[in-house]
């Protein structure tokens, strides 16, 4: 067997579940999970229509590259949301099943184990299957925290050159998850110069894009390297790819509907691996997807959504634990520590007295550089709908209550 597979780490849902092992919730509560990012809003009526319309296309063998129709799809959505000048549809932009498939794979096209001790850097916490996918391409994880002075960004003038000079690969979640901190300008500009200076690809996971706050949506990475003057070069959007996806988007994660799109010499190289690897999108998908990107109304309205349970929960929560609006994205970084309780323990007396699911931010992070960043926070997503999420709400502060009350 592979031996890299001894490394990976159980999955947080895993470690919940033997959290939560010989637990009875409380019987006079229905149960309400806050604990996996799985987009809860209904699937909008004409991307089922076109799934369904599609169905005859069952008979066909997809190619890996997809259909012309939706790479344009893509790439048009691109330049409407970015303001990017138009990519290439035919070299610039690769449809996926879903971005997790995708970003597990861009390892193993991209890292060289044949050079010494090869290096993924990633944000820390993070989405466990930059770690999994780091190992099993033969590389190791170096993480770099998140800084709440920073409003959760990792710090990446921390990271020594002699590490630098090893990394292959960085994955960056901007938005992140389960920070929901949003890179800047300059942020980018540094991750740029450190990619040219190194030579390492970026691999920007952007699939929380779509949800957010403001007025103003989340600067993207694309964007950002038009803006600092990276997108009309002989080698356009060098060593810059970007991962998306309509699963939070378009409330459609059974679909497994995203692309990659950047620079068209990883691309390629992506392209080439995922033919033999068996990436390609079932025909009504594409069609399906096509509609999706296609449509921007059903977007706005699933933003108004969580725009509106944001606005009445959190300030009901930040009457008991230290919790603030993220940047963007669904997710809810609360610091639980002046309830007394660990970030385990909270999760699991909840569960035990309230039936409320959380994940501990311990299960998201490692131990690095002395501490583990996810420590004393839970990640709450805010994914169910809006009653159901203020039951859920008012049932948190009651716990923490008569947590205070008992002491």
């Amino acid at each position: 067997m592979n031996p890299h597979l001894d490394k990976l780490h159980p999955y947080p849902f895993e470690k919940l579940r033997e959290l939560f092992a010989g637990v009875t919730p409380h019987a006079d509560y229905a149960p309400i999970s806050l604990g996996i990012g799985e987009p809860k809003h209904p699937t909008p009526a004409f991307i089922e229509k076109a799934l369904t319309h599609a169905i005859a296309g069952l008979a066909n063998y997809p190619s890996t590259i997809g259909s012309e129709p939706l790479r344009a799809a893509i790439a048009a959505w691109l330049e409407r949301r970015y303001a990017v000048p138009a990519l290439d549809p035919a070299t610039m932009v690769l449809p996926v099943n879903g971005s997790r498939e995708a970003l597990f794979g861009i390892a193993h096209a991209v890292v060289d184990a044949s050079r010494p001790d090869p290096l993924v850097l990633s944000p820390n916490p993070f989405y466990q299957i930059y770690e999994g996918a780091a190992y099993l391409a033969g590389a190791s994880p170096y993480f770099v925290n998140s800084d709440p002075a920073r409003n959760f960004a990792p710090d990446f003038s921390t990271v020594p050159d002699d590490v630098w000079a090893r990394v292959q690969l960085l994955y960056i979640c901007s938005p992140g998850n389960p920070t929901g901190a949003v890179l800047s300008l300059d942020d980018w500009r540094e991750l740029f110069d450190l990619s040219d200076r190194h030579g390492f690809v970026i691999a920007a996971d952007e699939c929380y894009s779509e949800i957010y706050c403001g007025a103003t949506p989340p600067l993207g990475a694309l964007e950002a390297a038009h803006a600092l003057g990276r997108s009309s070069s002989e080698r356009p959007y060098a060593n810059l790819i970007v991962f998306s996806s309509l699963s939070k988007r378009s409330n459609v994660p059974g679909m497994r509907s995203g692309f990659v799109a950047g620079d068209p010499q990883v691309i390629k190289k992506f392209l080439l691996y995922r033919t033999y690897s068996g990436g390609a999108m079932s025909p009504p998908v594409q069609t399906a997807s096509i509609a999706a990107w296609n449509d921007e109304t059903h977007v706005q309205d699933n933003r108004t959504l969580y725009k509106e349970k944001f606005s009445l929960i959190t300030p009901l929560l930040r009457q008991v634990m230290d919790v603030e609006l993220p940047d963007a994205g669904f997710y809810l970084w609360a610091d639980v520590r002046r309830t007394g309780l660990s970030d385990t323990e909270f999760a699991r007396r909840l569960y035990a007295e309230y039936n409320v699911t959380v994940l501990p931010g311990s299960y998201l992070a490692r131990d690095a550089h002395g501490t583990n960043p996810g420590r004393n926070r839970i990640r709450m997503a805010l994914v169910a709908g809006v009653d159901e999420g203020l039951e859920a709400a008012t049932r948190i502060v009651q716990f923490c209550q008569n947590l205070r009350t008992a002491s």
